[in-house]
Formats: structure tokens, sequence, C-alpha cells
């Protein structure tokens, strides 16, 4: 890949008249032209140590390149020693793959000719991108089918589940337990191809050095892991953290809030599935309900277990009464804190920053609504259970 990378980026000097390079999304030096008549100090230093240092990386990142989709002016610093350059972005189907930089000379204020020329350099950029997607990143067609198969042992396919089981990865390391990787704002990709890439390739890089952390595979909406089972979570918070900044990088958004979800163990492989199905409802949960934090359990979400299994929406005759009532939202908010803090009406009260007598007053009100208890027995299970059916009702569909 690195001669084939290389000659293009010679063919597009050439054609240019400039020095070229291209580096990866970590600023790591990939390939440069032998034109490097007019390089700056930094760039010197660049070709040498092949790793930008963090001052000039920061002044990059800070023109917007990591997000940015179209050429980028990168001005001079003369503090740092760079001349000015810009940054061609270079993406396969909306994926990031990396940056070619095209110097410019130490009397050259305007980026403009070097903007107008770029158009004629179009077919190698085109192919230098295609290469590093092939090579660096998760879309090699082994890969590819690798994590095909193992999704589809997750969706309960017999013969795939034949397949891994005899993988290094999988095999002799049970008990094992399911991850995943949500972003709750990327669920809707408007390129699922590119969407697959990014996850892919983001889980790939978040795991690496992770040791409990078997084997990655991504979805248009999620990341999936298997993991070593552990009750542990520190590996767990490494690879939500590494995530979030991959996933950034190869997305070109900037970093949101990644949640994960965490199935129980299991040690027979075919429960892979069901394990699948605990770690998506666990993140799902933590989607619409942020008092469970980022990092979920699925023993911990409590009713959104139950939810995850309903084919349809539970509903309640005192839920709908109180919901048309509370214009104001209230009612609703009050009763959740209570059930979700057994009753504990100053806590309740202090999250509210009201007096504790205002909660008892919202109490009366709701007892004048729905004509029953909300505090005792069925009532309130019945609307704990349709205070969390609203939420659930919000989740991401993965």
């Amino acid at each position: 890949m690195r001669h084939g990378v290389e000659d293009l980026v010679e063919a597009a000097a050439a054609k240019l008249g400039r020095g070229l390079s291209v580096e990866d999304l970590d600023g790591l030096l990939i390939a440069y032209s032998s034109n490097q008549a007019q390089a700056d100090p930094v760039r010197v230093n660049f070709l040498l140590s092949k790793r930008l240092p963090p001052d000039v990386q920061a002044w990059q990142l800070s023109h917007g390149i990591a997000t940015a989709v179209r050429p980028v002016t990168v001005p001079a610093n003369a503090e740092l020693g760079m001349y000015g350059r810009v940054c061609v972005p270079l993406l396969v189907r909306g994926f990031r793959v990396g940056y070619l930089w095209v110097q410019q000379g130490a009397d050259e204020e305007s980026s403009a000719d070097v903007l107008a020329a770029l158009p004629g350099i179009r077919l190698e950029l085109d192919l230098i991108g295609q290469l590093l997607l092939e090579s660096n990143t998760a879309e090699s067609e082994h890969r590819r089918r690798r994590e095909a198969e193992f999704l589809a042992a997750a969706a309960g396919d017999r013969s795939a589940l034949a397949a891994i089981a005899g993988w290094r990865e999988v095999h002799g390391h049970a008990p094992w337990q399911v991850v995943v990787l949500l972003d709750p704002d990327g669920v809707t990709p408007r390129d699922p191809q590119a969407a697959v890439v990014a996850t892919s390739t983001a889980a790939m890089q978040a795991t690496a050095g992770i040791d409990p952390a078997l084997f990655t595979a991504g979805t248009e909406t999620h990341a999936v892991a298997l993991f070593a089972g552990t009750t542990a979570r520190a590996s767990h918070a490494a690879v939500l953290t590494h995530y979030e900044r991959e996933l950034a990088k190869r997305s070109g958004r900037p970093a949101g809030r990644v949640l994960v979800g965490i199935s129980e163990p299991f040690t027979a492989l075919r429960d892979l599935g069901a394990a699948y199905t605990q770690a998506k409802v666990a993140a799902q949960a933590a989607a619409v309900d942020p008092e469970l934090g980022e990092l979920v359990d699925v023993r911990s979400v409590g009713a959104y277990q139950l939810m995850g299994a309903l084919a349809a929406e539970p509903t309640s005759v005192f839920f709908a009464a109180l919901e048309a009532e509370d214009r104001n939202g209230e009612l609703l908010p009050v009763l959740e804190m209570l059930y979700d803090s057994d009753g504990a009406v100053q806590a309740v009260a202090d999250r509210l920053h009201v007096h504790r007598s205002t909660v008892y007053h919202r109490l009366a009100r709701v007892r004048k609504v729905i004509r029953a208890e909300p505090l005792s027995g069925r009532v309130r299970q019945e609307l704990h259970l349709a205070i969390k059916a609203r939420r659930w009702a919000g989740r991401p569909r993965i």
C-alpha cells in the first residue's frame, strides 16, 4: 500500500509543482513527495520524525480540519516556523481516512493558486483515499467477512456460531460478555455504508491494547465488542473514552456522548444472541434515562429489560389520565423521582429545589386526578412501569 500511495503522491506533486505529504488522522506521516524545495522548518522536522509535534497539530486542528469536507487553508505561523499550507481531507463515501497537505512558498501569502489547481489531481486524491481505506481501516475484505460472520452469529445463525467457536479470539476465553457502543446522535446516518466503516474502525482502534476486548464489529448504528467476562469496569471505561475520540475523528462530527451497554456473562456460545440483546437494551436504556449513567450493566436497568422483550409498548389508564392533566410537567416527574428513590420526599424536594410541602401538594393533585393512592401496591407498580415505558418509547432503534 505504501508504495502505491507514494507513487500517487509523486504524480500529484508533479502536476501541482509543489511539495505534498499525506498523514493519518493522528498526524503520523504516511507518504511524501520528493519535491520539498520550499519546505519550512516544521515540514523538514516532520519528514524526519514522521510525527507532528503537539503545538503544530493543535494549530492545524484549530482551523477545523477534523470536521472539514473541503480543502482548508491553514495560514502561516511564524512562531512555529510554518509557512501557509492547504489541507485536503481524504474522504471515501463520507469516511475520513487521512489528510493530504500542499505546501505554500515562503512569500506566498494566498492559497488561491493551490485551491485553483486541486481539481487537476482529483483522480490521485480519490485513489489515495481508497488505498488508505483498504489498508488502515476495517474495510479490508478479510475483516469485513469476519465481522459479518460474527454479527450473523450474534443474530442466532447456527453455522456462523459454529464458525466463530474456533476463532482464536473466542475459543478458550469463556466466560464472555457482549458490549454495545452506542452514539445516540448517530443512529440515523445519511450514508449507512460509511457509518458501518466508521463504527467498525473506531471500535477496532478503541480496543487496541485492551486485553479483555476479544473482537469487535461495526453496524450502521452501533459497534459490538466481545469481551472476556469480568466484573471490573476499567477496561470498559477506557474503551468508551477511546471510542468517543476515534468515532469523532472518522465521522467528522464533534465528539458526542457515547453509551456502553454490557450484558451478563455467559459460558455457552449459543447464548451469544441473548447477550447481544441484553447489551443493546442496556445501551438503549441509558439513552432514554440519563440517571443510569454512560456505562450500564443490563442488570441495573430495571423494568427496561422487560420492555425490550415486549412486542408493543405497555399502556395504563392511570398514566393516561395524569399525562393529560400534567400540562406543565410537574406531576409525572415527581412520581418518577419518588418511585426511583423509594419514596424519599426530602431527597425529591432537594433535587427539584422546592420545599417538601410542594412535593406533598403535587402528590395530592395526583390522587385527585387518578382517584387512587399512587404510592401503594398495584397503582404504584402500574404508574412506575408506565413512566419508564414512556421513556423507552423514545429509545434509539438499533
